[in-house]
């Protein structure tokens, strides 16, 4: 694909010097194009199609980038599109990071020694099952009353100070300009959102002036008249995505009602599918896989399989989907049933896709991936070290303490995520029991006089719980922001607690103490010993363990079965959340990038269960679809785009 290279050293608009590859025989016609008279696309002035798979280096750990390209590459593809995530790499509004994981750079630069085009999607907004569709959170704190993915300037400001960020560094990797990326996507799904044409425009030409004709704008939409009369936008191609269940032709033909010549482009077409806690794992069956990708390619389109490698949700970065009636937070776990998994491993599906690729492309000269060895580490003894609520647990990481009458919005706090614990003096009340009420996003642990009295959850609609202690002194809710939405109208979804009344009567003042839990470190020099089993009835409790390898380690899963919710950590690594008594995902991911040969560190956060044993096992085998009843007979992706 990429004939007798050359590498030329090229300044970027930060001052760096990057090396990129230039074709010496074609440099003046290097680029990436519509032939609208022939129906296709052209590379570098010769009839091109491309067969995508979509890979977010931010889901994987650096070390593994290359690997997970690699098996994308062997699989016959050429093309890796990926998504660029606003939050990550502005995490506050004065800060940025684009180094270690957040390397995007690098991962170009990989892309492209791996002999992969790159079709970029650098939002802003990505939705991608990511907290806040990958906004950063900070949006809420500037204006509480901003209109996201709109035309209004409080918000263009921010957004426009990002892509700046982002294409000082893409530029030198735009085609044009000798690189791999040939695609570069305006928003995502927009037309599943509003129909603000003027902030389309904006984006188009704030992109435009960067790119110029050096890569091809696009939009991607729902294959549905509605949507892509919203989504697209003249200058830029229109593209759709669909799944197996869609009828092929008919999905096209509404593409031409709006993109009347030019290739055919399905954006993202789905092996697998996206999963909530609380139900069964998706999957999607490989012969309707397969048999769809082909009728697509014997069409001569081009398409991005979303996704080939889906990787991990690590730390607190899952989203949820719903909006004012309903919430569902995702997985952990973003294996997505894709060809490869959660791990980097080929599976049935790979290489079904790779028969059908075959077809249509050249298969490149390199060895088929295999499944890598997993290490069984056994059981470790976790011991309780710290309670949470206790003052030493509040110094440690009580990160933020505020006194207000009402309780404040974890964004108002400038809580990004996970823990609030709010705190006030009950008003006593002659009914007995005394009726609670508080509107909770998104879930609530209630303790009363500190002892745990139930749970108030947004996913259930519990919004009421009984006293039974009208003589109780002190109520204290913690709540935990289990993602922010992703996707639909409902994207300002600030987190916290509000309207909260005992028998209707407003309750306050309240004490605010934000736990972030980003970091374990704090925990280096606590040493001290408590006894907690069962349900923990006076607060949240950190446990602590260890266990050794003697080689060089290995990818392995942590087993929660039996534990209640929290979040682990490896080494220092947020491994995400858990929850086993919900499921269906039970085992944590550990890549082996976060092992060390020698002595190893487990923490866990534990919300509210510790099993009598203390034990938790680390293990060779994914658990994802625990206790879950669906069929294989057909494609369970429905298109919940269109239905939220």
């Amino acid at each position: 694909m990429w004939p007798v290279l050359l590498t030329l050293a090229v300044t970027t608009t930060l001052g760096e010097v990057v090396n990129v590859h230039v074709n010496n025989d074609t440099q003046w016609k290097l680029g990436f194009e519509v032939d609208y008279e022939n129906d296709r696309f052209l590379l570098d002035g010769k009839p091109f199609r491309y067969v995508s798979g979509s890979f977010h280096y931010f889901r994987t750990p650096r070390q593994y980038w290359r690997d997970r390209l690699k098996k994308i590459r062997a699989a016959g593809l050429n093309a890796v599109s990926t998504y660029v995530e606003w939050s990550l790499h502005q995490p506050s509004e004065n800060e940025w990071y684009w180094t270690g994981n957040a390397d995007l750079v690098e991962f170009l630069n990989i892309a492209q020694e791996e002999d992969l085009f790159v079709l970029l999607r650098p939002g802003p907004y990505i939705c991608a099952e990511r907290d806040f569709g990958g906004l950063p959170y900070w949006l809420l704190t500037r204006v509480p009353d901003i209109n996201l993915r709109t035309n209004d300037p409080r918000y263009m400001k921010y957004v426009e100070i990002y892509l700046n960020e982002v294409f000082k560094r893409v530029i030198p990797y735009l085609r044009g300009n000798g690189g791999p990326i040939i695609m570069v996507q305006v928003e995502n799904e927009y037309g599943s959102y509003s129909c603000d044409k003027e902030y389309l425009h904006r984006l188009r030409d704030i992109m435009k002036r960067k790119i110029g004709t050096k890569a091809l704008l696009y939009t991607t939409d729902g294959s549905n008249m509605n949507m892509l009369n919203c989504g697209s936008i003249s200058d830029v191609y229109t593209t759709i995505d669909f799944g197996t269940n869609a009828n092929v032709t008919k999905n096209f033909e509404i593409m031409r009602l709006y993109q009347p010549r030019g290739p055919l482009v399905n954006s993202e077409f789905y092996p697998g599918w996206l999963t909530h806690w609380q139900e069964p794992f998706q999957r999607v069956n490989v012969t309707i896989v397969a048999k769809t990708l082909n009728e697509m390619l014997s069409l001569g389109a081009s398409v991005n399989i979303y996704m080939f490698y889906g990787g991990t949700n690590f730390g607190y970065t899952a989203g949820a989907n719903g909006g004012e009636n309903a919430y569902n937070p995702q997985l952990t776990s973003y294996d997505y049933d894709a060809p490869l998994t959660e791990a980097g491993d080929p599976t049935s599906k790979y290489f079904e896709i790779r028969n059908v690729v075959s077809k249509y492309l050249p298969l490149p000269n390199v060895s088929l991936p295999t499944v890598s060895p997993k290490g069984d580490y056994g059981s470790i003894l976790l011991s309780p070290i710290l309670k949470l609520f206790e003052p030493q647990g509040r110094q440690l990481f009580g990160t933020i303490i505020v006194q207000g009458s009402h309780p404040l919005t974890f964004e108002a706090l400038g809580l990004s995520h996970w823990l609030v614990l709010y705190e006030t003096n009950i008003i006593h009340s002659p009914k007995d029991p005394a009726i609670l009420h508080a509107k909770v996003r998104d879930r609530a642990l209630v303790y009363v006089d500190d002892h745990l009295v139930g749970t108030l959850s947004r996913t259930s609609n519990i919004y009421h719980l009984s006293i039974e202690e009208p003589y109780g002194q002190k109520l204290k809710l913690l709540i935990e922001n289990q993602g922010r939405l992703n996707y639909g109208n409902g994207l300002r979804d600030f987190k916290g607690v509000t309207n909260v009344s005992l028998n209707n009567i407003p309750l306050g003042p309240w004490r605010m103490t934000g736990f972030l839990l980003d970091s374990v470190n704090p925990l280096i020099n606590v040493n001290s010993n408590i006894s907690v089993s069962g349900t923990l009835h006076d607060g949240p409790v950190i446990l602590r363990g260890t266990f050794s390898i003697s080689d060089q380690p290995m990818d392995t899963y942590l087993n929660t079965d039996g534990w209640g919710k929290g979040v682990a950590f490896v080494n220092g690594h947020n491994l995400g959340r858990y929850w086993p008594l919900v499921g269906p995902q039970i085992t944590l991911y550990i890549p082996a990038s976060f092992l060390r040969i020698g002595e190893n560190e487990i923490v866990l956060v534990e919300l509210e269960y510790v099993p009598s044993s203390e034990k938790i096992k680390l293990q060779k085998e994914p658990i994802l679809d625990f206790g879950a009843q669906y069929s294989n007979n057909g494609d369970n992706s429905n298109d919940i785009r269109v239905l939220v």
